[in-house]
């Protein structure tokens, strides 16, 4: 990806802000999938490989490479991977490093709003899946009040005068949107889905260590100054209180979207 993309290089932190997150999701996709076992599969923008090891647990692969431009992200995925089945490689969404044809099923987890030119992501999809396989995508719906992990924190941000990342490709996050990329593609059968997760924490403390370390992810949030943090810790508290258990739960939503390399 160009220089322009934001880049998430710690894969401990990414874990511990979306890697859940990412398998909640993944796990409601992977079954919408419904993909035969023994594939040859590409995970695009693999990150930390949250959705490498659910591939890998869940749809019995050949093999999978996992392609992300962060070394850092990469070095976590190796180290989380210990099946063989998976490997990494530094690479360009928008130019992937693979031949024609080669995979039977290409897949952006969470990403494709992060490529900067995102019909040249799907085109490359599509060019590295051979004739009659599966290329497909799951992004939050980012723009909705609900529609992403960070929404109620962000919103939160933006009433105390900050301006939180959105990735820089955002609009394609709307399912329309999607299914317009996968269609102008030349895509077949081209489906879509709205995803609902929910998540739950222990308690409070962890639900915001999760949100501090997304503050640690976006360049406009990390020098949040501590008087800002505890102003926003304050805020957070009364919008997720601990239940009865002392839990704290909310949900979140991915758009998806799926088709065929046509024969």
């Amino acid at each position: 990806m160009t220089e322009n993309t934001i880049r998430f290089d710690d894969g401990a932190n990414y874990e511990r802000v979306m890697g859940i997150w990412s398998r909640l999701v993944g796990a409601d996709f992977v079954d919408w999938l419904a993909p035969a076992a023994g594939l040859r599969w590409i995970d695009i923008g693999c990150g930390n490989g949250a959705f490498t090891e659910l591939l890998s647990q869940r749809c019995a692969p050949r093999e999978i490479l996992g392609v992300d431009p962060s070394e850092g992200q990469l070095n976590f995925a190796r180290a989380r991977s210990g099946d063989g089945v998976a490997k990494f490689a530094q690479g360009d969404a928008m130019a992937l490093p693979s031949v024609n044809g080669y995979f039977d099923a290409a897949v952006m987890a969470l990403v494709l709003f992060f490529v900067p030119e995102p019909m040249r992501g799907v085109a490359e999809m599509k060019r590295v899946v051979r004739p009659g396989g599966l290329v497909s995508a799951y992004v939050w719906d980012v723009f909705e009040p609900e529609g992403f992990p960070m929404a109620v924190m962000y919103a939160e941000l933006r009433d105390m005068g900050f301006t939180p990342d959105l990735p820089p490709s955002a609009a394609v996050s709307r399912i329309d949107a999607l299914m317009s990329l996968w269609t102008d593609a030349g895509l077949s059968h081209v489906e879509s889905r709205l995803i609902t997760v929910r998540r739950t924490f222990p308690n409070f403390s962890k639900f915001w260590e999760s949100m501090v370390a997304a503050l640690e992810m976006g360049n406009e949030t990390r020098g949040v100054s501590q008087r800002s943090r505890c102003l926003l810790r304050e805020r957070l508290a009364l919008r997720f209180p601990e239940d009865e258990s002392g839990l704290v739960s909310y949900t979140s939503r991915a758009n998806a979207v799926k088709g065929r390399v046509p024969l």
